[in-house]
């Protein structure tokens, strides 16, 4: 106990390190036009009502710390300069049956072989039948040292804002409805959502550093869809794209185009997301100032490094799609390597009380997490280890 004091300084500085990043480059004198996305498919689940319990889990908890500001707001930006080279996108998903067309203006950075590469699926490719709550035995102790993050953050990113659960009997929940089996019963789950952005938010971070894990954990619990561009240390794409826009290498940063607000500075991010798309309050794990950075700091332990560095990889002409969300220790180690290989991915938020874990079950027959569609091979899939081993068949160098 007597280490505590040292270790908790020494994490705190160790934090402070990604906020860093400063490169600083001259503000551009050229402007550039927004790119944008086509709007997500429309929801075709039937709205369910709500009769909600505001209080989650970490509501247990009545800490009265005040918030420490760590770095000063950063000011609201709009984009202002051209992307680099660009990937095609469809923000439908992948089976739907909407009819999609490639984006006048498609935005992202990629390598120019993207475009003359042929994906494929690896040679006598199989995908996996799933299997619910198991784990391959190779990878136990990976899954084990992502499954710290939630005792260390006490749930957050596991529920959908205003979640709330109850037991009921079998014959309660319709046939063709999704739900949780508990023996002879099933678990009803309702939550409250706000406000849905006609497209996607894009987001560009990187798996290692405890500022990003802040805004993913929003995401989830906002229930929103995300157009991820990762940028892992040494990454030739997003991370020069990210100084070109705002000016410096400094993560996470958003880009809204429902509105066109880009910005750094992940509690300013936080602020932004709630207001616009939730309830305008922060959730309580969220809310604590130092406290919440420490915490996300020591979430991180049992997967020390991983997500963090650029592993060379072929660039997709189309981003690969995940349904998945933060707080699934299952989830995070496909994150983590969509990251290395600097995958840019969307990803469809489905946290507990998600509406979209409906929308799975009727398209698959099944609700399962992480679930990778890639519209470049065709692959659809479950099972984290296997997906971790076709991404790395597929697109490392």
């Amino acid at each position: 106990m007597f280490l505590l004091p040292y270790l908790s300084l020494s994490l705190q500085q160790w934090i402070s390190n990604f906020s860093g990043f400063t490169t600083t480059i001259p503000p551009p004198s050229k402007k550039i036009e927004i790119q944008e996305f086509h709007s997500l498919q429309k929801y075709l689940s039937k709205p369910i009502p709500y009769s909600l319990n505001q209080n989650m889990v970490v509501g247990v908890l009545n800490l009265k710390i005040p918030q420490i500001p760590l770095f000063s707001p950063f000011p609201l930006r709009k984009l202002s300069r051209t992307p680099l080279v660009s990937i095609k996108a469809s923000l439908e998903p992948s089976n739907s049956q909407t009819s999609t067309k490639e984006d006048e203006n498609p935005a992202s950075v990629s390598s120019s072989s993207s475009t003359a590469t042929t994906f494929a699926p690896p040679p006598n490719f199989k995908a996996p039948e799933p299997k619910r709550f198991a784990v391959r035995p190779d990878k136990t102790l990976e899954i084990a040292g992502a499954a710290l993050a939630l005792f260390f953050r006490l749930g957050t990113g596991v529920f959908v804002s205003g979640y709330s659960a109850s037991i009921v009997s079998e014959n309660e929940i319709p046939p063709g409805q999704y739900s949780l089996e508990l023996g002879g019963s099933k678990l009803k789950e309702t939550s409250k959502i706000g406000p849905r952005p006609e497209k996607p938010i894009e987001i560009y971070e990187f798996e290692g550093c405890p500022f990003c894990r802040k805004v993913r954990e929003i995401v989830a619990v906002l229930d929103i869809d995300v157009l991820f561009y990762p940028c892992p240390k040494n990454g030739p794409n997003f991370r020069p794209k990210v100084a070109e826009m705002g000016g410096k290498q400094q993560f996470p940063y958003m880009v809204d185009p429902n509105t066109g607000v880009a910005m750094y500075e992940s509690d300013e991010i936080i602020k932004y997301l709630v207001e616009k798309y939730g309830d305008g309050s922060v959730p309580f794990m969220l809310s604590l100032g130092l406290l919440t950075t420490l915490t996300e700091g020591f979430a991180m332990i049992g997967r020390m490094g991983r997500g963090n560095s650029y592993t060379p990889s072929k660039m997709p002409p189309k981003p690969l799609e995940i349904w998945s969300y933060e707080g699934s220790p299952f989830c995070k180690i496909v994150r983590e390597v969509l990251v290395e290989l600097e995958l840019p991915h969307i990803q469809r938020s489905c946290a507990r009380g998600s509406l979209k874990r409906q929308i799975l079950y009727e398209r698959v027959g099944h609700f399962q997490v992480p679930y990778l569609e890639d519209p470049n091979t065709g692959v659809q899939m479950f099972e984290s280890a296997e997906i971790v081993e076709y991404l790395k068949a597929t697109y490392a160098q």
